[in-house]
């Protein structure tokens, strides 16, 4: 059996299946008919002499083998994408396109300070941008389906590298009327009575205002979880309880907003660390080493 003789489309074709577990949204993802990719799939397990898809009637399983088989099949598929892109960027190593996966946190509010200067400096290149969880990212970049991830340091690195681009304070929104909005500072320490608002679980920012205050012995509002900053505003607006922001979100437009009042934290200021991360591997170091200058050299 010569390997040679096993297409990468094929394989594309599996991995879609276990992605999707759906013959036809997997046919979608890989722009072929659902005949096709299924004709396709039953010559490659003819051709290996082992089942790797069980097909039920209203879903898909992968078999012991499939799993296995799909585990390498990333693995090469994430290897010919790699061949491809390393030629290009021999080329012309700050052009084409490049996968940028950032937090939900920061992508809206860091964008709009660094698109003009990558238009300016980095003409050639073109971001495909994606608004993802820590977790999503850093999955993504290791199964070499992102570029590099914009997010909250540290994170669990394990094959990858990361480089920090700025640090940003919180900074704490509180109702326009509070008792604290005419204070230039605020203790974390005042907070204790106070009810905290938090983004729902699975984002970092949640994780890290809950360290900072539980330290302070502030307690949070069980009965109430956001999906996103601009939720939380709207709540602390409505008088409904307190929350911490990152500078970056309460600047421009932002921080107008009405019915709030932001106030930094006496120092020394809680600070969240915003880095990149990308793969050791990565063929594209200097296209992402340029994005990384512009971006610390616009925010600090």
């Amino acid at each position: 059996m010569d390997m040679t003789d096993i297409k990468l489309k094929d394989l594309r074709y599996l991995v879609a299946v276990a992605d999707e577990r759906h013959f036809g949204r997997a046919a979608q993802r890989c722009f072929v008919s659902q005949p096709t990719l299924s004709a396709q799939l039953k010559k490659l397990e003819d051709y290996l002499g082992v089942q790797l898809i069980e097909r039920q009637p209203r879903r898909v399983l992968l078999t012991a083998a499939g799993d296995e088989i799909v585990a390498r099949a990333r693995r090469i598929l994430e290897s010919s994408d790699e061949v491809v892109a390393l030629a290009r960027a021999h080329r012309d190593p700050l052009a084409g396109p490049l996968r940028v996966a950032l937090l939900p946190t920061i992508g809206p509010y860091l964008l709009p300070h660094i698109a003009p200067a990558v238009r300016r400096g980095l003409p050639r290149l073109k971001l495909l941008l994606y608004e993802l969880k820590t977790a999503q990212i850093l999955e993504r970049l290791r199964a070499g389906e992102l570029d590099v991830g914009v997010l909250a340091l540290p994170v669990e690195l394990d094959a990858l590298v990361a480089r920090e681009l700025y640090q940003e304070p919180f900074l704490l929104a509180l109702p326009q009327r509070h008792r604290l909005a005419h204070r230039s500072s605020v203790r974390l320490e005042e907070l204790r009575e106070e009810p905290l608002l938090l983004l729902e679980e699975g984002h970092c920012l949640r994780d890290q205002a809950l360290e900072l205050c539980g330290r302070a012995g502030v307690h949070t509002e069980q009965d109430f979880r956001a999906t996103s900053l601009e939720t939380l505003r709207q709540m602390v607006a409505s008088g409904a309880g307190i929350t911490l922001l990152p500078q970056l979100a309460c600047q421009g437009a932002y921080g107008a907003a009405r019915g709030i009042a932001m106030r930094p934290l006496a120092r020394p200021a809680p600070v969240r660390r915003v880095g990149a991360v990308w793969r050791a591997t990565s063929p594209r170091v200097a296209a992402i080493t340029a994005l990384c200058e512009l971006i610390a050299k616009r925010v600090r």
